[in-house]
């Protein structure tokens, strides 16, 4: 599949549509802030990589997201790269954490330079470490991933932690043209 091209080709906002088995989620992806995780998620879109995978990790207490992007299903799953964090939020003065308010889209990581093709949708205010790249919002499609969160999950990570209920799968990703 290779890799990016070195030179990010958007430098400001990009239309994004995830067509999913429950309806369209329109999201506007930031090439300014987010230059290299954009170019990464285009790239990887117009490969067909997100192309019949589901989001794998739903997680419905504190911390309220949708993770989706591993083609194994898995959570360990990504492209044959990684690559660095930018726009990473502030931790609030005297916090751990950082807000990733309801709409927010971030990438998932296993830690420093470790990002690759998932990436989580925020359904609802959650904190977090600010250890994650923000690359975009969700402007449309907010009442699919709360369908999915209604649902539950099937608790394998801990209580409200685990593979949804609802099965949500990303049937293609269409970056609108430059």
């Amino acid at each position: 599949m290779g890799k990016p091209p070195a030179q990010p080709p958007y430098t400001g906002t990009v239309k994004t549509t995830l067509k999913t088995n429950l309806g369209d989620i329109e999201l506007d992806l930031d090439g300014k802030k987010a230059p290299c995780t954009v170019d990464s998620f285009t790239y990887l879109a117009e490969k067909n990589f997100f192309d019949r995978t589901y989001c794998h990790r739903l997680t419905t207490g504190a911390l309220k997201v949708l993770q989706c992007g591993d083609p194994t299903g898995t959570g360990s799953g990504g492209p044959a790269y990684q690559y660095g964090e930018e726009n990473l939020p502030k931790a609030a003065s005297g916090k751990q954490t950082a807000e990733y308010a309801k709409g927010t889209l971030a990438m998932a990581n296993a830690g420093p330079g470790t990002n690759g093709s998932q990436f989580f949708m925020v359904y609802g205010d959650s904190e977090l470490p600010p250890n994650y790249t923000v690359f975009g919002k969700i402007t449309s499609g907010m009442d699919i991933l709360e369908e999915v969160a209604r649902a539950g999950t099937d608790n394998a990570n801990g209580e409200g932690d685990g593979a949804p209920h609802k099965k949500l799968t990303l049937q293609d990703v269409t970056i609108a043209a430059r």
